[in-house]
């Protein structure tokens, strides 16, 4: 496959840390060869890609999942896409997702990418953000990575349907809150506002530590928000970030996701 790229393109970062915007790249076409290597590398460096009015089918977002990542099949998800069940979709009139988290803490390791395309959005508010795990990591003091490095946290195992009902926790899983990036071997936290426990400390102390983890992690210091358009597309790095979709919208919201990894 030829590069397709016939324009020039920008990467725009829109904070120190963490996202970027990017313009000049059609992923509605084939991306190959130059432009989708320096589009891999700019996603491990900001973790958060945005992509303006692509207008994206289902078999697209698809495909433009596939330049960083393999698609996820679910294996419980109920509202897929006629056109493929690599594709979920939403309409909410309300948001759900208004906490700080990471997508697949079910599985060991959770999933490696998650993407939105956006078809229906408020006319105001609705925006997403995102906090650098990474970041939040490298700002600890030493002898608390040290001490975190032989932490694990505990989640439910599992894996849901996409109707956010969650029936009583009988199964969990473990792994360490820190983890060795798999691309740029950048170590981070992993954590998510539904971890159950921690293990590896006592009971008293992980009542103490979780609470200050997770609002650490989530400190302003470490976030981006991006507010959105119908068609819209939007990468993230679902083991180097956790997010939080703002619920302060009222109205449809219809989007579809896909899952890396």
């Amino acid at each position: 496959m030829t590069d397709t790229l016939t324009s020039r393109y920008e990467i725009r970062p829109a904070s120190p840390l963490i996202g970027a915007e990017v313009e000049g790249v059609d992923l509605a076409q084939p991306v190959a060869g130059v432009t989708a290597e320096a589009l891999r590398e700019a996603f491990w460096t900001y973790k958060v890609l945005v992509f303006r009015n692509q207008n994206l089918s289902p078999l697209q977002h698809v495909e433009a999942v596939r330049l960083f990542d393999e698609p996820f099949d679910h294996p419980l998800w109920v509202n897929r896409h006629e056109d493929s069940r690599l594709v979920y979709t939403f309409n909410l009139e309300k948001g759900t997702a208004d906490r700080w988290h990471i997508g697949g803490t079910w599985r060991n390791p959770p999933f490696n990418i998650e993407s939105l395309t956006y078809q229906v959005v408020p006319e105001i508010g609705g925006h997403t953000l995102w906090a650098d795990l990474q970041a939040a990591y490298d700002s600890l003091s030493e002898p608390v990575r040290r001490l975190l490095e032989s932490v694990s946290a505990v989640y439910s195992a599992y894996p849901g349907d996409g109707t956010h009902n969650r029936p009583p926790v009988t199964e969990t899983i473990e792994y360490p809150v820190v983890r060795t990036h798999r691309h740029t071997g950048r170590k981070g936290l992993l954590i998510s506002s539904s971890a159950l426990r921690l293990a590896g400390v006592t009971e008293a102390e992980s009542k103490a530590l979780l609470p200050l983890l997770l609002a650490h992690a989530s400190s302003p210091n470490y976030t981006v928000g991006f507010g959105w358009k119908p068609g819209d597309f939007v990468i993230w790095d679902n083991q180097a970030t956790w997010h939080y979709a703002v619920n302060d919208y009222d109205g449809p919201r219809a989007y579809r996701k896909v899952i890396g990894g």
